[in-house]
């Protein structure tokens, strides 16, 4: 399946924590990476899927250019037409930051790429509260025109994913920027300074669902999924009894878990009009038991039928679009701590990949003819 022959660009976001950094080893323990906490999860529950093991791509090691091109070869065997990296900049400092660096300057994988700005402050949360903080993320003018600088080289591959000749790019809490105008606007200028169209920005609305980007200057929004604050008791990690009525309905009979069916999830994550510009998302699965143990959320019959379904709704909502505007994004690639990937796990193997591919074959809607590029 060629990328170029897709209905619809399918883009993955992909997490790059799977190599040891000196800032991880003192914050979390010599050779902390995202496998840490995934090695050491356990069932909280009968019948709770825990661990979440690799298949066939095994604990790989990002440093390593052989491991991203065995991710790049299986995205692309299934109809995955590029990868959404986090991308983490703490005024001029980057972590994470070896796995993209060897893929913009080797220029392997051929796999096409976009970036999405984690502005998040990193904390030992492990859902974005600014509680003992271990990076702070600040802002300032300098500091915008110093990373839109460093953007440049990532805009210019000729990898770089495009909407209407613009590089996309994701901005993952953009109600966070003081002067969110100011970055958008410093942003475009010092593009165009450098013969490149301006970026398409996009807003993630994770946290602000509902919310139209555009008036604050962005193109559009993302629809993120999951969307946590949409689930009852989200937040609540005590005893309660709504949570024991609702996880009674899913046979476990708990009244601290927050547990949450997928289709009932994904319902209340939907349930919000938007008359403004969008682009959809879907995530794969939940369960951040590996992070937070106990106090874990945890989405139930994530299965790969009901990942299939809920895709197809959505690819075939965009099928109507030019073919430049049928980007949908999904969630995720390889969030392993998170119960959250496409890539192949010991117990569905490549069934949430063959879910992408059958979508993919199955859009056989005569194309709409593309807008010119830009």
């Amino acid at each position: 399946m060629l990328i170029n022959d897709l209905q619809v660009r399918s883009i993955a976001f992909y997490l790059p924590q799977y190599h040891p950094i000196p800032e991880n080893d003192e914050w979390w323990g010599k050779g902390f990476t995202e496998w840490t906490n995934v090695t050491k999860a356990k069932p909280s529950f009968q019948k709770h899927y825990q661990p979440n093991f690799p298949a066939d791509l095994g604990f790989y090691d990002l440093r390593l250019a052989e491991s991203q091109q065995a991710q790049a070869d299986l995205a692309k065997a299934y109809g995955i037409s590029g990868f959404c990296y986090y991308h983490y900049w703490f005024n001029g400092k980057r972590l994470l930051e070896r796995p993209f660096n060897q893929v913009l300057s080797s220029g392997k994988p051929d796999l096409p790429f976009c970036l999405c700005w984690a502005n998040e402050t990193w904390s030992k949360r492990w859902l974005g509260e600014e509680k003992n903080i271990l990076q702070k993320q600040t802002y300032s003018a300098e500091d915008d025109l110093n990373h839109i600088r460093w953007l440049v080289n990532a805009f210019s591959d000729d990898r770089y994913i495009r909407y209407q000749g613009r590089p996309v790019f994701l901005i993952y809490r953009p109600l966070d920027l003081p002067e969110p105008v100011r970055t958008v606007e410093t942003f475009k200028n010092e593009c165009a300074k450098h013969g490149l169209p301006e970026p398409y920005l996009l807003g993630v609305d994770s946290h602000r669902p509902g919310f139209n980007f555009q008036e604050i200057g962005f193109d559009s929004t993302l629809v993120f999924e999951p969307q946590l604050g949409a689930l009852p008791d989200f937040m609540d990690d005590g005893v309660k009894l709504s949570k024991l009525i609702r996880n009674l309905k899913l046979g476990v009979a708990s009244p601290k878990l927050k547990l949450y069916d997928y289709s009932e999830a994904r319902r209340l994550m939907l349930n919000r009009k938007r008359d403004f510009p969008t682009h959809p998302c879907i995530f794969v699965s939940w369960d951040n038991t590996p992070r937070r143990g106990q106090n874990a959320i945890v989405v139930l019959n994530s299965t790969p039928e009901r990942f299939e379904a809920g895709l197809s709704e959505m690819v075939n909502s965009l099928l109507d679009k030019p073919h430049d505007d049928r980007l949908l994004f999904v969630n995720a690639w390889n969030e392993w701590a998170e119960g959250n990937h496409l890539e192949p796990d010991l117990k569905y193997g490549t069934q949430y990949l063959e879910a992408v591919k059958r979508v993919n074959q199955s859009s056989i809607r005569e194309p709409v003819k593309c807008q010119p590029k830009i």
